[in-house]
């Protein structure tokens, strides 16, 4: 018997590694033979161990290029036709467009995933309505389109981007509650961490003028900052100015693989973002117990019950971030540990990875039935 062959096309091999070998490794098992289509990084290896056969494709995630985007479009219609997938599997926003476009001339059906807006829709000007007028485009041929959060959705359906009848909404990539478990009992409430890309959008800001704010009250506190920095974005910070804030109590770790370990190492997660899909950090450190503060936003609210398992602030506000820093400093240790079990009962009842498996299986069945 032929195995129907699944194509996963993102922006980076990274991203298909963190966030899709669990989807992955059971569409394996399930008889399916996965490829993946990314910009070739050092996770390919990765893929490659686990049985996935690596395509890779250049593409450049920032801005409107007509040039170079109709370059990369050529480019997914050589590839899809070298793989010949039965089905497509896109994410992000550039291999959701014109990944669909070229799966649509070529007749393979695709299920795209909206895993967040970002820039594109929290910023109006003629870029974002270029990308909203070809993501409308584009899913006209798409079998179904997952939403992460349901404000996204709603966003997409109002504006008339997309039909209501082709899409649903997913609670994410989902977590390995098995894996993300904690094993310690005391939660000081002394290492706060923000895990993400170190841009702007995701609030880096916030958080560092946060930490350097609440440190002249509580010295002994511990503020660490894990994520790519250099990132391909307009609101990137820079070497130059992470280095005027970090020092012995703020700490850059820098891209962190193992993220069982560095959770384990701290206390509270700390997430400002402006808006995500469904954030991933905020599911994993609620799967590790750990109580979490983040903004009043869509992707971020959608994991966080203030007062039960973490605390909302407002978006863009230090002082809001700040004072919800010093609240959780200021609980009892009982109180914190209790804000963590209560993430991991949301984590382990919402955002487990099976749960999010059967969602992918169900639509990819219909698709390919």
């Amino acid at each position: 018997m032929i195995k129907k062959k699944i194509l996963i096309n993102l922006n980076s091999s990274w991203n298909i590694f963190n966030f899709r070998l669990g989807l992955i490794n059971f569409l394996q098992s399930e008889g399916y033979e996965v490829f993946a289509l990314a910009p070739k990084d050092e996770y390919v290896k990765y893929l490659e161990s686990a049985g996935v056969k690596c395509y890779s494709i250049s593409l450049n995630q920032k801005g409107v290029n007509p040039i170079s985007d109709f370059i990369l479009f050529l480019h997914y219609i050589r590839l899809f036709k070298k793989i010949k997938p039965n089905l497509i599997l896109s994410y992000t926003i550039k291999p959701n467009i014109y990944g669909n476009f070229a799966a649509s001339i070529l007749k393979i059906p695709t299920i795209n995933n909206i895993s967040g807006l970002g820039t594109l829709f929290i910023k109006t000007n003629l870029i974002s309505s270029i990308g909203k007028i070809l993501y409308k485009l584009s899913l006209k041929s798409s079998k179904h389109v997952f939403f992460q959060n349901k404000y996204d959705l709603e966003l997409f359906v109002k504006s008339k981007l997309i039909k209501s009848i082709n899409c649903s909404l997913i609670p994410g990539s989902g977590v390995k509650t098995s894996v993300f478990k904690q094993k310690k009992k005391v939660n000081k409430g002394e290492k706060f961490l923000f895990v993400g890309r170190l841009i702007g959008d995701k609030g880096v800001f916030e958080y560092l003028e946060s930490a350097r704010s609440v440190l002249i009250e509580y010295p002994n506190v511990e503020f660490f900052l894990a994520g790519e920095l250099g990132y391909n974005n307009k609101t990137a910070i820079t070497k130059t100015q992470l280095d005027n804030y970090t020092n012995s109590q703020i700490k850059y770790l820098g891209k962190v693989d193992d993220m069982v370990s560095l959770l384990e190492s701290i206390d509270v997660l700390v997430l400002p973002s402006y808006r995500e899909g469904l954030s991933k950090s905020l599911i994993e450190a609620s799967s590790m117990s750990l109580p979490i503060i983040t903004t009043d936003v869509p992707g971020c609210i959608d994991v966080v019950e203030n007062d039960y398992n973490g605390l909302i602030c407002k978006v863009k506000s230090i002082e809001s971030l700040k004072e919800s820093i010093k609240k959780i400093i200021e609980l009892s240790a009982d109180k914190r540990e209790k804000m963590g079990l209560n993430g991991r009962k949301i984590a382990i009842t919402k955002f487990d990875e099976k749960i999010i498996i059967q969602y992918y299986l169900e639509v990819i069945k219909k698709v390919l039935k």
